[in-house]
């Protein structure tokens, strides 16, 4: 699924500033609102056009339950009007992380990637695919998504001031053929909003990000929750922004904070021109 510029009138730029936003979210929704706040203002007053928000940035649940207490209906609700609103007063797009959305009729609940464009107008959802049904390699740490998440079904691109720009969330980074249907859909660029875990953030985050730079030609954004969170949990963080050519442009290792870069655009579909990997690609 995909949303034309025709029919949103986005205006792309040349050498779009987009913005990572890394957080240290904890339990209570409120708290979390008023420090993406602060934050989106940085990127806003960096001269951001857009900015990633991280996986769960409302809540990091004490208890996987509690985000089913916390879920909001699909169109409204205290994070997703939070989030509008903020966007059109910075006028800034927002790629809001993962906010949970209810499913009627069902317990479990959609981890759903919102983008919302500088008038606050929501533009596009995305339901994560991939869940994180896995026991942590050297920790005792498990988890099953999957007991209070839906998986989502529907591949998503967006136009937005920086380009079409192809939403995954955490886990999806690991599913190459996903970011492939999303380069066959036009996009220019990912986003990967995550909570990763440190033990597989130390060994995987940066090489699958650059992975899926590199072989898709397209830059990634990539926006992560770092630290000790009230749970107990703790979070890789490294979010960082990556060119076409798989170069990190930014990061920041550890900590709350904002890290923006330019994409050079022209850059881009000349790499595209003269080495036209995806054009090459076969299938079988």
């Amino acid at each position: 699924m995909s949303s034309s510029p025709e029919k949103f009138g986005s205006s792309v730029q040349d050498k779009p500033r987009v913005a990572a936003v890394q957080m240290t979210s904890g339990p209570d929704v409120a708290s979390n609102l008023a420090i993406a706040d602060r934050l989106l203002r940085v990127a806003a007053d960096a001269g951001a056009c857009i900015a990633v928000l991280p996986e769960n940035f409302s809540c990091m649940a004490l208890r996987d339950t509690d985000r089913l207490a916390i879920a909001e209906d699909d169109g409204r609700g205290f994070a997703q009007d939070a989030i509008a609103a903020l966007a059109a007063r910075l006028k800034l797009w927002v790629i809001a992380g993962t906010i949970p959305l209810r499913i009627p009729g069902e317990r479990r609940v959609r981890a759903a990637c919102l983008v919302f464009d500088s008038a606050g107008e929501r533009r596009a959802r995305y339901d994560k695919i991939h869940l994180f049904d896995v026991d942590v390699p050297g920790r005792g740490e498990s988890h099953r998504e999957s007991a209070n998440f839906r998986p989502g079904t529907e591949v998503v691109t967006v136009d937005t001031p920086a380009g079409r720009v192809g939403l995954s969330v955490c886990y999806d980074l690991r599913f190459p053929e996903l970011y492939r249907r999303l380069s066959a859909d036009g996009a220019d660029w990912f986003v990967v909003p995550a909570a990763f875990t440190v033990p597989t953030g130390r060994a995987h985050w940066e090489v699958l990000l650059r992975a899926r730079a590199t072989e898709n030609l397209a830059a990634v954004v990539a926006s992560g929750q770092s630290g000790f969170h009230a749970s107990g949990r703790e979070t890789y963080g490294d979010s960082m922004i990556i060119n076409h050519w798989g170069e990190i442009l930014a990061r920041l290792p550890r900590g709350e904070g904002v890290v923006t870069a330019i994409f050079e655009r022209a850059a881009q579909q000349t790499a595209r021109s003269s080495f036209p990997a995806l054009a090459h690609r076969t299938l079988f």
